[in-house]
């Protein structure tokens, strides 16, 4: 490190330490700071996803992780924010609060940190590490091998425990026959009545693009003239008792070409007369069905 940085009095490093330890690389940067400054502080980022891939420690574990190797360092956090400016700002106000006002700072980060997105007061150093260890490669290790430990089992009920409630987004479609006088439906394999043509969305593309390719996967064909029905609760069997849940976007949508074919988790697939569906559909896509009614009353 520059002689220089010793003249400042506080060393702050500002980072997420998103680790089952600290590695060689946290360590080298924590003791150099220490080394030339009188007062060390580091800033755990905290993000609003908790227990995520990214994020999936909280901050009292990493602070706790920090204090058993470096008792003397003062660590605190800070907010992610989706304002570079604001973030900065509060990072300044955080750091005044706990320093003296004639006490000079000096913001430390590596490769890939938050200096290029500091906007705030306070003077910053770049640091070119000796030893680079990719926090995500660290987690990906754990992932694949701490499974058969008490700990893991200990963190894996504490993570579900620090998680918010789930919602998890599905589409679900009727499909139309060329004059509207039956429907596609779908049955699964555990399964005696039958069911729309759906599944999970996912997080790239619009719900009308998952509608398109759940068909596809499901029926092996394709439709058109895509259309909103509503959005609803699904009393899905998979999550009675928990406080995670499905919702749905229903619509409705024409026949094109292909020939249904089931595929994918469907066994089976029948065309079925409008009259005959409300008695052969399974009680979750119910209320599914009556918004489609209450849409398209005459086709009953």
């Amino acid at each position: 490190m520059e002689q220089t940085q010793d003249k400042y009095d506080v060393g702050v490093i500002v980072g997420r330490f998103q680790v089952p330890d600290l590695h060689e690389g946290h360590r080298q940067l924590i003791d150099g700071v220490m080394n030339n400054h009188q007062k060390t502080i580091i800033f755990l980022g905290l993000s609003p996803c908790k227990s995520t891939r990214n994020n999936p420690l909280d901050f009292e574990a990493r602070k706790n992780m920090i204090l058993a190797e470096y008792p003397n360092v003062i660590v605190l956090y800070i907010d992610d924010s989706p304002s570079d400016k604001m973030w900065s700002k509060r990072l300044d106000h955080q750091i005044n609060n706990i320093v003296s006002p004639t006490s000079s700072v000096l913001l430390y980060g590596g490769r890939d940190s938050f200096i290029k997105h500091y906007q705030g007061k306070f003077n910053t150093f770049e640091l070119e590490q000796k030893v680079y260890v990719s926090g995500t490669e660290i987690r990906k290790e754990v992932n694949a091998s701490a499974k058969s430990s008490r700990d893991f089992r200990l963190g894996a009920i504490v993570t579900v425990y620090n998680q918010y409630p789930k919602v998890f987004p599905t589409v679900d479609v009727a499909i139309w026959n060329e004059d509207y006088t039956e429907l596609l439906m779908a049955r699964k394999e555990d399964e005696i009545k039958l069911r729309f043509i759906g599944g999970f969305a996912e997080k790239n593309g619009c719900y009308e693009d998952d509608v398109k390719r759940e068909v596809a996967e499901e029926a092996k064909i394709e439709i058109g003239d895509v259309q909103y029905i509503c959005s609803a609760a699904i009393d899905d069997w998979r999550y009675r008792g928990e406080l995670d849940g499905i919702k749905t976007i229903f619509f409705d949508s024409k026949y094109v070409c292909g020939r249904p074919t089931p595929s994918d988790d469907i066994v089976e697939l029948q065309w079925i007369k409008n009259k005959d569906v409300e008695k052969k559909i399974i009680d979750t896509h119910k209320n599914l069905f009556l918004k489609l009614l209450a849409k398209y009353p005459e086709r009953f």
